[in-house]
């Protein structure tokens, strides 16, 4: 047995242990539950009331996490997930926003226990960020954060303005799988354009000093992916091309739904250009998602990762 397949058994042997250990974990808090409301009628005792209450919130949550799981059949839904933030036309004012939004999912990644990996960076002119590509490991990454894609939107009192006046900045979101190998995707390498330059990153002195970072332009689509993160070229283009075939195979997978019209309705706005959700900071605030129409007052919260309210309404309404 050759080293992927022992690493992909062993991904998912921990899988179907985590799920396993799930399901336990519920029936333990239902039987104990059940056992707190039979002595609450023994001993007439209302007091145990808000303990039943507690223990009922705590079970019941941990069951629709398992089903939100089990909606996560995707062929890539089990994989780790490539985004690229990029700002759009607002100058500084967008280039902000794109950092806000990458911090937004830095702390969702912490709060879920993801991994999260920067891979490449554009810093903006003055502030913010132009545009950053990263990596997000663990169980349904993808499956989850493929909410995510399309543009974000943010109404806000611009600090960057001396008059304070209200402006309106926009981001978009690009979400992949990250595939190793997919025999569907034939890429020639006749087809690529190929270009290295100076890493700009953080990393020492060895790959600010070397040409390690990689540029792949696929030229039948024009799909351009980098990596500049990795200590050596190599590693910066085997992560490139990953990042390639991600987006290959997320352009291949949107020509197939569009081809069945297997997503009806508002949610299958997840195109590239659409806005899916609005993050408004003044004169009110709201965040609130256009394809769900799921909503929060909380932006705060929301800027802090607390995102799961929108991604577990789209993958419900997605199944619909």
């Amino acid at each position: 047995m050759d080293l992927k397949k022992a690493q992909q058994i062993s991904k998912e042997i921990a899988s179907l242990t985590n799920k396993i250990s799930a399901f336990d974990s519920a029936k333990k808090t239902i039987d104990d539950t059940e056992d707190v409301i039979d002595l609450a009628i023994e001993e007439n005792d209302e007091e145990l009331l808000s303990e039943i209450e507690k223990d009922l919130n705590a079970v019941s949550d941990k069951v629709e996490d398992m089903r939100l799981k089990t909606l996560l059949r995707g062929k890539y839904d089990g994989l780790n997930a490539l985004l690229t933030l990029h700002a759009g036309a607002g100058g500084t004012e967008a280039c902000d926003w794109t950092e806000m939004l990458y911090r937004m999912y830095i702390c969702y990644s912490e709060k879920n226990g993801f991994k999260l990996t920067e891979l490449d960076r554009l810093e903006g002119d003055g502030a913010g960020i132009k545009s950053v590509s990263f990596k997000v490991e663990g169980e349904n990454a993808y499956g989850y954060l493929k909410a995510e894609k399309g543009v974000h939107r943010l109404v806000r009192i611009s600090p960057f303005d001396a008059n304070k006046r209200r402006h309106t900045s926009f981001a978009s979101l690009e979400v992949m799988p990250e595939i190793e190998d997919d025999e569907e995707i034939k890429i020639n390498p006749e087809d690529l354009k190929i270009d290295t330059f100076r890493s700009s990153g953080a990393g020492g002195q060895h790959i600010n000093k070397t040409d390690s970072a990689i540029r792949i332009t696929h030229l039948p689509t024009g799909i351009v992916v980098a990596c500049q993160n990795e200590r050596s070229q190599t590693q910066n283009k085997e992560m490139a091309m990953r990042m390639l075939i991600g987006k290959l195979t997320e352009k291949r997978e949107e020509e197939r739904l569009e081809r069945d019209q297997s997503i009806k309705g508002e949610i299958k706005k997840i195109e590239w250009g659409s806005q899916i959700r609005s993050y408004v900071f003044c004169p009110y605030t709201l965040v609130k998602d256009h394809r769900t129409n799921y909503e929060t007052g909380d932006v705060a919260s929301v800027m802090n990762g607390n995102i799961q309210g929108f991604i577990n309404d789209y993958l419900k309404k997605s199944q619909n």
